[in-house]
């Protein structure tokens, strides 16, 4: 009964009371924003959600478009802004997924909805991970984020998918919140955001 229908009630009024709330804080950042990055506040990214169904994800776009003299973009390290890299540090990049919520492509906890090309390079087991909706946190951000391997990342989305409950939950939303004022995880070590996943070893 949680998953189906207290938990789809419980994203929806949340992100709809979250917006109105958290509303001055929104406009803050989007004015910021679009002054660092020329009238481009937001970020948008086709990503899998449940069932692999692909949809369009928002975020706070923290890094510039900058590219070098080929026309090629510039490293990340090289394109985050100074407020992209506040926003980031503080997870505000993430609160325009409050709109994702309210579609109901997204959840408030569940795995992180990662990259399409990525589909083909998981295993029979991190498949898993897309029996349920992605969240804006999840498992694996509450427990190292982006500073722990992709392959704990997956172990920890596969656990989380298993184990879902209401308990787990509240747990996994109280630990997000000590994690973003202790800014823990945010990048890892050497990375401006995080490696790209190039698949497994052994499948």
């Amino acid at each position: 009964m949680y998953k189906i229908i207290i938990k789809p009630l419980f994203d929806f009024l949340s992100a709809l009371l979250g917006l109105v709330i958290l509303s001055p804080i929104f406009l803050l950042v989007w004015i910021g924003l679009a002054l660092a990055n020329n009238g481009k506040p937001f970020f948008y990214q086709r990503r899998p959600g449940k069932n692999e169904r692909i949809f369009t994800i928002i975020k706070f776009k923290t890094m510039n478009d900058k590219r070098d003299d080929s026309g090629q973009l510039l490293p990340d390290d090289k394109r985050l802004t100074p407020i992209g890299s506040f926003v980031r540090k503080t997870s505000l990049d993430e609160l325009p997924q409050l709109l994702n919520v309210l579609k109901g492509d997204m959840s408030f906890v569940g795995p992180r909805p990662l990259l399409p090309e990525y589909l083909p390079l998981y295993n029979k087991t991190q498949r898993i991970r897309h029996q349920v909706k992605p969240g804006i946190t999840g498992w694996a951000q509450v427990n190292g984020r982006n500073a722990i391997s992709w392959e704990q990342k997956f172990d920890y989305d596969v656990w989380y998918v298993e184990q879902q409950s209401f308990v787990l939950d509240l747990r996994i939303l109280f630990m997000t919140v000590k994690k973003v004022f202790k800014s823990e995880g945010v990048t890892q070590q050497g990375e401006a955001t995080t490696q790209y996943f190039k698949g497994n070893e052994i499948n």
